[in-house]
């Protein structure tokens, strides 16, 4: 082995040290002596591994941008951010799997090992630098995550959930491809640095001949964050797999998208000309279809989940917005939104989960008076649901005025003015379930179960970073801004 290949291994340590957590967890399934040791080995290794992951993370933080195996993956701050996000999620959804009555006894581990492998296909797709690590990572995401929507088989809505899925990720994948081998038809390059090269120097029919071959090749990865028009599969999904498979889907495969979306249109798109202003307009108008119909279809919900999954969507289109600006704010701002959206998502899905665990519906009324019931979660849920709508001080007021800002900046008023009507839209739904815990009376008097002192402890962890980021967000912003792909 040359000092090349060990140089290139130890910046892929963070995803070895996944990989070896899957290895070691299907061992120890197998060789264990009883369902309940393998399922705490398991947890244990898993947990423990991905602590680890996440430490060396936060070392390249701070390491010299650079390309490792023949250039194909790029390791840089503005991937490692977006691991460091994926990897906090992960955890966030093993754990509460672990303890969620959702996720059946007998393939809590499994639930595990299958988690990971879909954040290694995530954190591949963040360091992605050709087309064919983009769709590797994609397939290896899209596939593991199949199984994770459909893993309550006794639940027929989680068997659909998984069916839909796959349906839905395969035609998408297809699309994807299809594009992808235009793309390289055309342009004889898969590195991401060639492709940018050519691009510079296409003629006008050229160009013309490429942009639907990028929108074929956006189908699949707007797939994966839920955007319009390929946003149908997102609420059944939700709705259908177990609470803490939702959790993570509504963290993880979202956050590699977002990544790779941004990738792309940085390199790709930076250089002023035709090709700029069709993709960017494009995505302006895939930005704001997205916001507009996550928050109208949200409005009239009766589930929780699926309330979540149209504002997870919307939330997609607001990230959108920012990637059109292809300045440095919006970058910015999008990297500090990310930040900002896992910490009250992790909230609202934790509280979610455990007034829903034990019963038939996780819908609304499920909520009502939650403050007499349990009233420090009836707190934490309504600061995850006032954040998510834009609501000062929280963090994601903050997220949303900056990428507003770089809006402004850019003098895309039309989006500013949309994505501002969209944040007065989502109020109204996040504040139905505020109404619901605060002024309405309890129909039973049972205390709510499933909030032990530790999960209890969990949450408030989590709403910290809610309440932090949005009355300190300098110092985040500047660890976003660091993390940046900046663009002149």
């Amino acid at each position: 082995m040359n000092i090349v290949m060990i140089t290139n291994l130890s910046y892929y340590l963070p995803e070895l040290a996944l990989i070896a957590a899957m290895v070691l967890g299907l061992f120890a399934i197998a060789f264990s002596g009883s369902r309940d040791q393998s399922d705490k080995i398991v947890f244990g290794l898993t947990m423990l591994l991905l602590m680890v992951s996440y430490i060396l993370l936060n070392n390249m933080m701070f390491a010299v941008p650079r390309t490792i195996f023949s250039s194909a993956l790029v390791i840089d701050r503005f991937g490692t951010l977006f691991k460091i996000i994926m990897v906090i999620g992960t955890i966030a959804a093993i754990y509460l799997g672990r303890f969620s009555q959702d996720i059946l006894p007998e393939i809590k581990s499994e639930f595990s090992i299958i988690v990971i492998g879909v954040l290694v296909g995530g954190m591949l797709l963040a360091s992605a630098n050709n087309l064919l690590i983009v769709y590797l990572g994609v397939e290896t995401l899209s596939i593991l995550s199949y199984a994770l929507a459909s893993f309550n088989r006794k639940n027929n809505k989680s068997s659909e959930a998984g069916l839909k899925y796959a349906l839905y990720g395969g035609i998408s994948a297809g699309l994807m491809l299809f594009g992808m081998g235009h793309i390289y038809g055309v342009l004889g390059t898969i590195q991401f640095e060639g492709i940018a090269d050519v691009l510079s120097g296409l003629t006008l029919s050229d160009i013309s001949i490429l942009l639907p071959s990028f929108l074929l090749f956006f189908a699949g990865l707007g797939y994966k964050i839920a955007t319009v028009p390929f946003h149908m599969w997102a609420p059944d999904v939700y709705e259908g797999s177990p609470l803490p498979v939702t959790t993570f889907f509504a963290v993880v495969p979202k956050m590699a998208g977002m990544a790779v979306i941004m990738r792309i249109t940085m390199v790709f798109f930076s250089a002023e000309g035709v090709l700029q202003i069709g993709w960017i307009g494009l995505l302006s108008v895939i930005a704001a279809l997205t916001m507009t119909v996550g928050n109208v279809a949200a409005i009239g919900q009766r589930s929780v989940k699926r309330m979540l999954a149209y504002s997870s969507i919307s939330h997609a289109g607001v990230m959108l917005t920012g990637v059109i600006t292809l300045n440095h704010l919006g970058t910015t701002a999008i990297l500090f939104y990310g930040v900002a959206y896992l910490f009250m998502t992790l909230t609202a899905f934790y509280v979610t989960t455990f007034v829903a665990d034990g019963c038939e519906n996780d819908h609304f009324e499920r909520f009502t008076g939650l403050v007499s019931r349990h009233p420090l979660m009836a707190i934490l849920m309504s600061i995850a649901m006032l954040s998510l709508a834009g609501i000062p001080p929280f963090s994601g007021f903050v997220a949303k005025f900056n990428i507003l800002a770089a809006l402004i900046e850019k003098r895309y008023f039309v989006m500013a003015v949309i994505l501002g009507l969209n944040s007065v839209v989502s109020l109204y739904y996040y504040m139905k379930i505020v109404r619901l815990m605060v002024l309405k009376s309890p129909e039973s008097s049972a205390p709510v179960g499933g909030f032990g002192l530790l999960n209890q402890a969990v949450i408030v962890a989590f709403t910290i970073p809610t309440l932090v980021l949005g009355l300190f967000w300098q110092e985040m912003m500047s660890v976003a801004s660091s993390a940046s792909l900046l663009v002149k």
